[in-house]
């Protein structure tokens, strides 16, 4: 008679062993056709999961993230049985959920095409709409390897070949189509009612070179089809915003063949870094941090100490100088440490606050690379704060309200915070990370800040605050983070001398606001598709003549806005003043001043905006004072 507890506290209690589906219908009518899966005791399982003891269960619907996950994982194999309709000497091999979707691999005679993409979605389509029973049974493994030798899958063959022979495996099977998965999946392919196939690529099988290419077709599948077209129009504006487009069409930076992974920075590109870095450099000094500098590359000996080479060493880049092996630094956190390291310190100078625009270099494989989001060279804004334990509250407290004030000023205003738990593979005892944690926890408690937890996702010595931006698109972006580090100092040698005159080892908090500047720079260009906010904008201002006869003039109205600071651009060429205009709205500059004669002779300028507004003829002093409210106000 088991006795299953719902999430809202309440119990129901059965004269039999009971399925999730049957509990779902006692609930209600509505609950049992919506049900996609169930959560007992915490693990997912299939609505058709007898439950024969005392329970704690949620039903899983559209409406949970879960339940979304099942729609793609169960989509996936609706892909893979349309396939095998299709072209039924297709063998089928793997078909995981990812981001926003899931793909399926599949060995083929030849490359698919995009006519057989669409084939193969609406064939998806039809057996979907037939609302076939998804139905699942376990095998004994050799069982389970024959059946599919049997049916000429030999890739699920080997798949199962490579389990333990005491295990059992389950296979889900649609129709006439059967399929190898752990689960759960939808009670029935009338469920799957939201989805697109996205695109073709190759894939080597078990991703190794050496093995065949498979045929990867990658879809999307969502509860909704509101959803779906959300989906669709955050990848079509993402692909008009992306950063690697525009900053070639603003002639921002390059990247070439010969340096993969590392940017070649333009005139302009490297103007917006400087404003960047000089409004970092002013938050550093109006907060307290002593700005340092560190060697590039430090002796192997350090790195191995740090626990750097033991957890890092692969995409390290290392060096060898006269029988020594250096690595390039991948972080900058050992060389602060040697900072603090250089004096004997006093409780008094505590907390102790470094920043540093530190220079890193890290091995990152050549697939993974992507224009300034993904990099092997990169420059974080980074800094350490030396503290006792007593006062990690308070410093990681302003941390977070200083953290959040950054990314206001720069536009972004919907932030989310993660703390990040101890993953498997860490340093430090129980204890420590105990303390670690809960230090964390207090912070943003005395922050006001909600927060979700990441069990498992922390650094190897400690855990961590995430900071997630969202862009004009709704994309998520991690940027800012916190840690706490019990440890490192301790391994280099870090000690002050205590109240009580005894030494002890600072924690050492590892902070860092917008992250890779080159990152936060791409992010930046996307989230304003380019049209950079005036005090942001490498070029703010583009003063042009339409002859010649006002030039003179022209020159001097630019020279008294650089005087004034402002970044100007000067078009004195012989050119028609609409070819100008339109080239410079091209550039998506701000602001056009355009200058005739009947300008020069009021001494005004007249005044175009960015989105082609003209705001007519103004002084020089009402321009200088509108532009700096304008920067003011970001």
């Amino acid at each position: 008679m088991p006795v299953i507890t719902l999430p809202d506290g309440s119990q129901r209690s059965f004269v039999q062993p009971v399925t999730v589906a049957d509990v779902a219908l006692s609930i209600g009518a509505g609950l049992a056709r919506a049900a996609l899966a169930g959560k007992v005791d915490g693990k997912l399982v299939d609505t058709s999961h007898l439950i024969e003891h005392d329970a704690q269960l949620a039903i899983i619907t559209d409406k949970d993230a879960d339940g979304v996950g099942i729609i793609r994982h169960s989509t996936a194999h609706l892909l893979a049985h349309a396939v095998k309709e299709l072209f039924p000497d297709a063998q089928v091999t793997i078909g995981p959920v990812i981001e926003n979707g899931f793909f399926y691999d599949f060995s083929y005679q030849r490359p698919f095409t995009p006519e057989d993409l669409a084939a193969i979605e609406k064939r998806m389509a039809e057996l979907a709409k037939q609302d076939m029973l998804v139905t699942r049974r376990v095998l004994p493994r050799d069982e389970a390897v024959s059946y599919f030798k049997g049916i000429n899958e030999h890739y699920k063959a080997e798949i199962i070949e490579s389990i333990p022979a005491d295990q059992d495996v389950s296979l889900y099977t649609e129709g006439n189509f059967t399929d190898l998965c752990r689960g759960p999946h939808v009670p029935s392919t009338g469920k799957l009612k939201v989805f697109k196939l996205m695109k073709l690529a190759g894939a080597y099988w078990r991703g190794d070179s050496k093995n065949e290419m498979l045929q990867r077709v990658y879809g999307t599948a969502w509860a909704k089809k509101e959803e779906l077209d959300a989906y669709l129009f955050q990848l079509e504006e993402a692909e008009k915003r992306d950063h690697r487009k525009i900053g070639k069409q603003l002639d921002l930076f390059h990247m070439q063949d010969e340096a993969p992974g590392m940017v070649f920075w333009h005139p302009k590109g490297w103007a917006l870094w400087q404003v960047i870095e000089q409004y970092m450099r002013a938050v550093y000094r109006e907060n307290g941090y002593q700005e340092i500098r560190c060697p590039q590359i430090i002796d192997r000996v350090l790195w191995e100490k740090s626990g750097h080479w033991e957890h890092f060493k692969a995409g390290m880049f290392t060096t060898e100088s006269e029988k020594h092996e250096f690595a390039i630094k991948p972080m900058n956190c050992p060389g602060h440490i040697q900072v603090f390291n250089s004096d004997l310190r006093s409780y008094r100078e505590l907390p102790l606050r470094y920043g540093e625009f530190g220079s890193c270099h890290r091995n990152e494989p050549s697939g993974g690379l992507h224009g300034l989001m993904r990099v092997r060279g990169f420059v974080q804004d980074d800094g350490h704060i030396f503290c006792t334990e007593a006062q990690i509250e308070s410093e990681v407290t302003a941390f977070n309200a200083l953290v959040l004030k950054v990314y206001k000023d720069f536009g972004f205003h919907d932030v989310a915070v993660k703390l990040a738990l101890r993953p498997e593979g860490r340093v430090g005892s129980d204890e420590i990370w105990d303390k670690s944690e809960e230090a964390l926890r207090a912070a943003l408690r005395a922050s006001g800040i909600t927060w979700v937890e990441l069990p498992g996702e922390g650094a190897f010595y400690g855990p961590k605050i995430e900071f997630h931006i969202k862009d004009a698109i709704g994309r998520s972006w991690q940027c800012g983070t916190i840690q706490v580090d019990f440890s490192m100092p301790g391994r280099l040698g870090a000690e002050f001398v205590d109240e009580d005159n005894t030494r002890k080892v600072p924690v050492m908090l590892h902070r860092a606001i917008l992250g890779s500047l080159e990152r936060f720079i791409g992010i930046l260009v996307e989230n304003h598709a380019g049209a950079l906010p005036l005090w942001l904008a490498p070029i703010q201002i583009v003063l042009m003549n339409i002859s010649q006869a006002q030039e003179e003039y022209t020159t001097q109205v630019a020279q008294k806005l650089r005087a004034a600071g402002l970044r100007i651009q000067l078009d004195l060429r012989n050119e028609k003043i609409t070819y100008k205009i339109r080239e410079h709205s091209l550039q998506k500059l701000p602001y056009q001043l355009i200058i005739g004669d009947k300008e020069v002779a009021a001494s005004l300028v007249a005044v175009r905006t960015r989105s082609g507004e003209d705001l007519g003829q103004m002084t020089l002093e009402a321009l200088l004072q509108r532009f700096q409210t304008e920067i003011k106000n970001g």
